[in-house]
């Protein structure tokens, strides 16, 4: 399919309805698209069809979403989704509603202050790269995009590369002409300092209006990088201060050695100014060095441009060109000072006049609220009136923003009055109470109140069950308020596992359940154990109880005896009877009489009527019993018969 304007109005990849074509670039289109699934606007960059089958394009657009996948910072434009759809490659981003730096500059000139706010909002983006070993290598301003509340973001990843990779043949020039370093010029390795030079160019730019070198080809411009000294920004524009000059020809020094070596450098350099400091000696040494290395520039080809006038003397702010010859100069001096004068004075007078028109007329403020503060106080003062900044907590504006402005957007007042920016430092903070110690239903009472929130988490303690021994964020700590904090809440004392007593005697069992930490308590119970034996416990053995817990046992006292009845003289039926009565068992046995009246009577017991029996034992009787007579033997064999009778 035809990557095209014919996508408007239409669902790419099964997923984002493309609304508007935002803009177009040699190698791929922008469009605003809403992401059906999430709910949400996204620009989705959709490279071109020409270049949908050529492998170093296709790579490179791999390789700007990996680059900025990685890269989650406030000033970088971050990459919600990549893939490849109806025959090319797309990435899909986060959407900014606003402008290109490149068309705030074609717009107006920027104030000081703003400048360099911005170049600090990029230098924190390579900041972040770099320290992750990414190299960005096309820096302008068409790849920085200002949001509607001023926060600038960096995109276009995608000739950045890491430190070590060797994706880029060495020898090729990459990235728009007027932006790159000599380095690239030369088509040889760079790193974070090119970014640094070409960012040098940008700051350049946003202070004057102009790149500092360009040219009717892009190799009279990439000449220029090699060999021409750049021209101080304010000469361009007067009132750039000194600061600011050596910090922009130390970023565009031609040697590498000569620059800053990290973007935090020269943040810092830029954050001394805003404060109305000196930047470091080493870059006013080598802001020096390039102004006086300009006069020995070489040509380094046919195509290069002469470098500009020398410029004499040892101090870097000495811009003016010497004299091709001598001639008189009193006349043209002396011409030179009465039109001056004349100008002067008749500025002086219009100057005047418009100063008490202006200064009598009420100016109607603008709407400063949702823009960063430095940019607010700046313009407050373009106005003649006097910024008055008061920082508040706030729970949805971010910090360093302006929330409120009083007077209000629109309402008039006259010049050297003050406005009053509220500015916010982030959300409401608060300090986090000391509950260790606590039991947790206070120690949340106590969080709560001042707007935290609790994660209680239990843990075995030695301190009492319910009590909080631990806490993080630590007492006194600063936090935003609806941060959580996390309580270690005791649940007791770790388990242990019970060992098995039953069987031993009291003394043995007491003995192992206290070296194993827990405490014994005994109940004597009736059982046929021997005395002092344990016949039971509680928690079972095997278990787990708290140590210190208590284990419970129960002890025999032992068997219990009674007294077995005297059945000596009963028939055996009431014998039985009568012991089984008092709890025994009852064995018979038998033994012969002759006396039919002690046929079936008692004649002995054993245990003996009167002892001490346990109940259950057995007490066995003996019965009489009358049997026959005996027949009598045969008489013995006659010694005469010659056979025994037949048996």
């Amino acid at each position: 399919m035809a990557v095209s304007d014919t996508l408007i109005n239409t669902l790419f990849d099964g997923r984002y309805r493309v609304l508007r074509r935002l803009g177009s670039g040699g190698m791929a289109n922008v469009y605003l698209a809403e992401d059906q699934q999430l709910g949400r606007r996204v620009a989705i960059k959709i490279l071109n069809e020409r270049h949908a089958h050529d492998e170093q394009f296709v790579e490179r657009f791999r390789r700007e979403a990996k680059n900025a996948a990685g890269l989650s910072h406030p000033n970088i434009v971050p990459v919600y989704d990549r893939g490849e759809a109806e025959g090319t490659s797309y990435i899909a981003m986060e959407y900014l509603e606003g402008r290109t730096l490149k068309q705030l500059i074609v717009r107006d000139t920027m104030p000081i202050a703003v400048v360099v706010e911005y170049t600090r909002q990029i230098l924190a983006a390579l900041g972040f790269a770099h320290r992750r070993g990414i190299v960005h290598r096309d820096i302008k301003p068409h790849n920085v995009l200002v949001s509607s509340d001023g926060r600038l973001k960096v995109t276009d990843f995608g000739i950045a590369r890491a430190g070590a990779s060797q994706m880029t043949e060495v020898g090729s020039i990459i990235g728009t002409a007027q932006y790159l370093s000599p380095e690239q010029a030369r088509g040889t390795q760079v790193d974070q300092r090119s970014d640094l030079y070409s960012t040098g160019v940008v700051l350049y730019e946003l202070l004057t209006g102009v790149v500092p070198f360009s040219g009717d080809t892009p190799v009279e411009i990439a000449m220029k990088h090699l060999s021409t000294a750049p021209e101080p920004p304010s000469r361009k524009r007067p009132g750039i201060p000194r600061e600011l000059d050596m910090v922009v020809l130390r970023a565009l020094a031609k040697d590498v050695s000569e620059r800053y070596g990290s973007a935090e450098e020269m943040d810092s350099d830029l954050a001394r100014i805003q404060r109305g400091l000196n930047v470091s000696q080493e870059t006013e040494e080598a802001a020096t060095a390039v102004l006086a290395r300009g006069a020995d520039a070489t040509v380094v080809s046919k195509a290069a441009v002469v470098a500009p006038p020398p410029f004499p003397g040892s101090t870097y702010y000495d811009y003016e060109p010497l004299p091709r010859r001598r001639r008189p100069l009193w006349p043209w001096l002396l011409a030179l000072l009465l039109l001056v004068g004349a100008g002067l004075g008749g500025w002086y007078a219009y100057t005047q006049i418009q100063d008490e028109l202006t200064d009598a007329k009420p100016v109607a403020l603008p709407l400063l609220e949702g823009i960063p503060e430095a940019l607010a106080v700046q313009r407050v003062l373009d106005l003649g009136l006097n910024p008055k900044v008061v920082r508040q907590p706030h729970e949805e504006v971010q910090e360093a923003i302006v929330f409120r402005q009083e007077p209000a957007e629109g309402e008039r007042i006259e010049r050297g009055n003050t406005v009053t920016l509220y500015v916010s430092t982030g959300k409401p903070k608060a300090r986090v109470p000391d509950v260790v110690g606590q039991t947790v239903e206070e120690a949340t009472d106590a969080l709560e109140e001042r707007g935290l929130r609790v994660n209680a988490v239990e843990i075995f303690s030695s301190e009492p069950e319910g009590t909080v021994t631990a806490q993080s964020p630590g007492a006194g700590r600063l936090v935003v308020r609806g941060a959580t904090v996390r309580i270690n809440v005791s649940r007791g004392p770790r388990p242990i596992g019970v060992p098995s007593v039953v069987g031993q005697s009291f003394e043995s069992a007491s003995s192992e359940l206290t070296q194993a930490g827990f405490a014994v308590a005994r109940t004597d119970v009736e059982s046929n154990e021997p005395a002092g034996r344990v016949v039971d416990q509680s928690p079972d053995a095997g278990s787990a109880a708290a140590k210190g817990s208590t284990v419970s046992v129960s002890v025999s006292k032992g068997p219990s005896v009674t007294t077995v009845p005297d059945v000596t003289g009963l028939d055996a039926g009431s014998a039985q009877a009568t012991l089984e009565n008092a709890g025994f068992k009852v064995a018979t046995e038998f033994t012969d009489t002759t006396d039919p009246g002690q046929d079936g009577v008692v004649f002995d017991q054993n245990p003996a009527g009167g002892s001490e029996a346990e109940p259950g034992s057995t007490v066995t009787i003996i019965v009489g019993r009358v049997g026959e007579e005996p027949a009598p033997p045969p008489p013995p064999p006659s010694a005469t018969s010659p056979n025994p009778p037949p048996q």
